[in-house]
This record gives structure tokens, C-alpha cells and sequence, in this order.
């Protein structure tokens, strides 16, 4: 049954968790993936598998190794990507995600969230995976996409990842 944005899925009973960092039962992963990414000349949308993603003029339009396609803002793109060798930054072409740690959480249940506050809303099949970004900015994907492209991200020997990882929290996953 679809949940409201705070209920993220869960079942009767169980506690409504809407922040990974405080979840017991999230992680922390990392991304690894080529896309293909075209800069916005204009405002407008492009219907993902999660739903509908409004992007603005400059917004980077994405295409996933897995055919997938979403949005991100050029702000969140440009610290989140890096253009790959003779693709300039800023300009169409291949580009390659930072391995950036995210909290994820596999749902058991079909679920429904904003992307991030008053954002479009995104929806998720019973097993498809919840991301948080950081506090209030959330993404979903499809199960099969993130065993493809998400890895478990691992501590650095010596570096405490709470302070590799700032504002969240470091999960390990058994």
C-alpha cells in the first residue's frame, strides 16, 4: 500500500522513521556509474521511472548506464559529477559520479516521497531502495538499477567517516 511521505512504506506498528540517519535499518552506500548528460537550454520535465522531475534552464538532464533517465540541479550535479577525459566541464557528454556516501534504505513495502521539501514526488516499488542525500533531499531507485550501480561504501583506514561523512550518520551494513 502507497504511504504518505512520512510513512515511507512502513507496516502497521513499526516506527516511522523519515530520516535515514536516525534508521537503524539504513547504510551507507556509494554510487559508481557513467552517464550521459545533457545540460538544460530551457526549463521543463523528464518522466522518470520514480516520476516526474521538473528541472530548470542549466539543470543537467541524465541518462544512467541502465537507460534510466532524471534530473539534477546544476548545483548538485557539479559537486556530485565529474566530466570524463575530452568532455569539457559544463558541456553535453559523458560524465562519471564522485564517490560521494549516500544513506539508503531498502523498502519492503510500495512507498511515495518528495524528492525534498514542497519537490515532485517520487514513488517506489516494494523492494526499491530510499535514498537521503542529506536532510530533506531524498531520491529513489529501482532494486535492480542500485545493485548495478551502488556499492557499500567502506571506512578508510584511520579516518573516522562520521567526519568523512559530515551531517550524516556512517552505517557500515553487516
Amino acid at each position: 500500500m502507497p504511504s504518505d511521505a512520512k510513512g515511507l512504506g512502513v507496516e502497521p506498528g513499526q516506527e516511522v522513521v523519515s530520516d535515514l540517519r536516525i534508521d537503524p535499518r539504513a547504510c551507507t552506500y556509494v554510487k559508481h556509474e557513467v552517464v550521459e548528460v545533457c545540460f538544460a537550454p530551457s526549463p521543463g520535465t523528464v518522466l522518470s521511472r520514480e516520476g516526474l522531475n521538473r528541472y530548470r534552464e542549466g539543470d543537467a538532464v541524465l541518462t544512467g548506464s541502465t537507460g534510466d533517465r532524471w534530473s539534477v540541479s546544476r548545483e548538485r550535479f557539479d559537486a556530485r559529477y565529474q566530466a570524463l577525459t575530452g568532455t569539457p566541464p559544463g558541456a553535453d557528454g559523458p560524465y562519471v559520479s564522485q564517490p560521494i556516501p549516500v544513506l539508503a534504505r531498502q523498502m519492503a513495502h510500495d512507498f511515495t516521497i518528495a524528492r525534498s521539501a514542497g519537490g515532485d514526488l517520487l514513488r517506489g516499488l516494494a523492494n526499491d531502495w530510499l535514498l537521503q542525500y542529506a536532510p530533506g533531499d531524498y531520491g529513489v531507485v529501482e532494486n535492480a538499477r542500485f545493485a548495478r550501480v551502488y556499492r557499500r561504501a567502506d571506512p578508510q583506514p584511520g579516518v573516522d567517516p562520521r567526519e568523512a561523512v559530515p551531517a550524516r550518520a556512517w552505517r557500515a551494513c553487516d
